[in-house]
């Protein structure tokens, strides 16, 4: 009996991908070689392989990249219009902003090139073409000359990309940047070559009360009603290459755009989705699981909670501040909530349970081709992780101070060399320069203060005296506990701390005096303990590193030639899937698409979560909807699929079986918050906006037809 429930398990996981629902985030450079197009043709799919991904040649890859440092974006018109998600735009939407102009509360819509907004430090970058080099890297290796550490090293990678990419003779090669890295856990490696261009400006966007609307509550949930998306163009130089703004440049024409269809859709669509998802981490164990829910999601969890009840109070009450701390207050709580619900998911999708089961699968399958690493591989994984386990605790920890305490973060040292500190602060205008750096138009000192105070206790509550810094013990017996007091101290005597304190010190600077400046000393300190935990993890991740190699190995020779897909690591993808609906719950269903309906039924005005612009309502009592209505009348809004997506697919164009635009990707939904870890087929779910509410709101709402007419619209 034993021995056919574990066949049993074999031949389940050895299923063909196309069987196993939407699962896979598909390299496109190996769609013929996995036979690809017959299951998406099987859904729907009208359009090639070629169509989709053409080295050489205009294929969707071309129209398609990433968006800023984490997000994607989609090119949809010959002038170089870029459709991303409104929090993916959100940071550069709050530099524009100031009191007298906030854009955040109010929107931005253009109505010609000349007042397009340049954006600090942005990028748009294309994937130029992509290279198998993994004979190379693994010749390599077996000749001594990369070892197998270092084949997972980012930066001996980054060096051995340099080297490819000067011996290439690839045309355009001096506007082309190379990566190198490793896929299925050092298996496989590619070398792609982008294209950036560092002039894009801001088009149009709606108001935070359209583009975020439902705010934090709403965040990763279902049903969704929020007009994610804003409007940028991308500039290069008279013939079309990356250049740095310069009013003489001119909106770039590019290979392939993508065309919009008002069709709309309808249940079971298909749908493809092509973009750069940031990480996933489908081939851990079930302990490594447990490992990611107790050591790096719940110290997350506890730190990000005391910081944003501090940011929340301040933004209520000023506006500034609010809109100082937009951004931060996304990015903090954004996977602050994704840590809470992807630890509820866990345990109620039974994924670590699920894990061991296909653990013992593949032990039977080991035990059957005789191979012995494979046998012992998971038992070594889950030892080494058991051996991690507080480090890990720790290092998310001094994380999240670094990451959350921004004067901390900021404040000046050069690899802690106080000598070479001191040179550079005996010089007047970098000090002030540097100062500005420090209290920024998005820092407020007072505040960041307030964050530092609920931070560093509440870290010495969850560490031991061995734990944390020395300088941290020190100063809590100093101020015999009162770590509020030394915070305040820090913050009001620092150098860096005030103008005043600033040209105290240019009157005579010294090295000692910068030795001792208490914010300097606990940068040091924190970045310090940082250091000692990451330097005490690099056994471990050379042996993780190399037992993940081999399990992945032994997985793919379980699977039998069957088609799989590695972990994203933010390089381009492609998932296909189809428009359904889902049961969350028994006695539960949700519909496959929400209405404008839903936003006045959701409308709260004591919230700024939930209050709804007047134009919209205007828009919504006369039903003046345009060209975008339902066949019954109603606005359409958003939309779910079965996608297989994650963080850094926010922006990525949803297209229906001609490749033609219905919507963007900018959530997950709660029930499926595991999905990073075990993809779960029945609850997995894609939230998008449509297409049809987004041109609804850029004509209808923001008067800017001529973006639409900008755009080829087909039905």
């Amino acid at each position: 009996m034993r021995k056919t429930l574990l066949a049993l398990l074999v031949a389940a996981i050895a299923l063909p991908a196309q069987m196993v629902a939407d699962e896979g985030m598909w390299l496109l450079q190996l769609m013929r070689s996995q036979n690809l197009e017959k299951p998406m043709r099987e859904l729907g799919l009208e359009l090639t392989a070629d169509d989709i991904y053409a080295p050489g040649s205009a294929s969707l890859k071309d129209a398609i990249g990433i968006f800023g440092g984490g997000c994607t974006g989609e090119i949809v018109s010959p002038n170089g219009l870029i459709l991303t998600n409104h929090h993916c735009g959100y940071s550069y939407i709050q530099q524009l902003s100031a009191v007298e102009h906030n854009y955040l509360r109010d929107g931005f819509w253009s109505q010609s090139y000349e007042e397009e907004l340049p954006c600090k430090d942005i990028n748009f970058t294309f994937v130029s073409e992509i290279k198998d080099v993994t004979d190379d890297i693994n010749k390599r290796i077996a000749d001594g000359t990369l070892s197998e550490q270092d084949s997972f090293s980012e930066r001996a990678l980054a060096l051995i990309a340099a080297e490819m990419f000067e011996e290439d003779s690839i045309e355009g090669k001096k506007y082309l940047t190379p990566q190198l890295l490793p896929y299925f856990e050092g298996n496989k490696y590619y070398l792609v070559y982008y294209k950036k261009y560092t002039d894009v400006r801001l088009v149009g966007t709606p108001p935070n009360s359209i583009g975020k609307f439902g705010g934090e509550t709403d965040n990763w949930m279902w049903p969704r009603h929020t007009g994610d998306f804003s409007v940028f163009r991308v500039y290069g130089d008279s013939l079309g290459n990356p250049a740095a703004y310069s009013e003489k440049n001119i909106p770039l024409s590019t290979p392939k755009y993508l065309n919009i269809s008002l069709a709309g859709i309808d249940y079971d669509d298909f749908a493809m989705i092509m973009g750069f998802p940031g990480s996933t981490s489908r081939y851990l164990t079930g302990e490594e699981v447990k490992h990611r829910m107790y050591s790096q999601n719940e110290p997350r969890i506890a730190m990000r909670d005391a910081a944003l009840k501090i940011i929340r109070e301040e933004m209520e009450k000023d506006e500034a501040v609010n809109i100082q701390y937009a951004s931060k207050m996304a990015r903090i709580s954004n996977y602050w909530k994704n840590s809470i619900g992807m630890n509820k998911a866990i345990v109620d999708n039974k994924v670590v349970e699920t894990k061991v089961e296909k653990e013992a699968a593949f032990k039977a399958f080991a035990q059957k081709v005789g191979n012995k690493s494979y046998e012992t591989v998971v038992e070594e994984i889950n030892a080494a992780i058991h051996t991690q386990s507080r480090s890990e605790y720790l290092a998310t920890l001094v994380v999240e101070l670094i990451s959350n305490i921004e004067f901390v973060r900021r404040n000046l040292t050069y690899g802690n060399d106080s000598t070479a500190d001191a040179k550079f602060l005996e010089k007047p205008e970098a000090v002030n320069s540097y100062y500005s750096w420090v209290h920024d138009r998005d820092y407020n000192h007072r505040i960041d203060c307030r964050v530092a105070k609920a931070l560093i206790p509440l870290y010495m509550s969850l560490t031991t005296e061995e734990e944390r810094p020395a300088l941290l013990n020190e100063m809590n017996k100093k101020y015999k506990g009162n770590m509020e007091k030394y915070i305040d101290d820090v913050y009001e005597n620092s150098i860096m701390a005030s103008e005043k304190n600033v040209q105290k010190f240019l009157k005579k600077p010294t090295a000692k005096k910068l030795e001792k400046d208490m914010a300097v000393q606990l940068r040091n300190a924190i970045y310090g303990k940082y250091r000692e935990i990451m330097n005490s993890q690099k056994e471990f991740n050379n042996t993780i590193n190399g037992l993940h190699k081999t399990y992945l190995k032994g997985l793919m020779e379980m699977a039998g030639g069957a088609p799989m897909a590695p972990d994203a690591n933010f390089t381009m993808r492609l998932t296909y899937g189809s428009v359904k609906a889902y049961q969350p719950k028994d006695g539960v269903t949700y519909n496959h698409y929400t209405t404008l309906n839903g936003v006045m039924e959701k409308e709260d005005n004591t919230s700024s979560e939930f209050t709804v612009p007047a134009r919209l309502k205007e828009l919504y009592l006369t039903k003046d909807y345009g060209d975008y209505a339902l066949p019954n009348g109603d606005l359409p809004v958003a939309f779910l699929t079965t996608n297989d997506i994650t963080g850094g697919n926010s922006g990525s164009p949803v297209m229906n079986s001609r490749g033609e635009l219905i919507g963007l990707a900018f959530d997950g939904n709660w029930e499926s918050l595991s999905s990073d870890i075990n993809f779960d087929k029945e609850l997995q779910r894609c939230i998008n906006v449509d297409i049809r509410y987004v041109l609804f709101i850029i004509e209808k709402y923001g008067n800017c037809k001529r973006l639409i007419n900008e755009m080829n619209i087909v039905r």
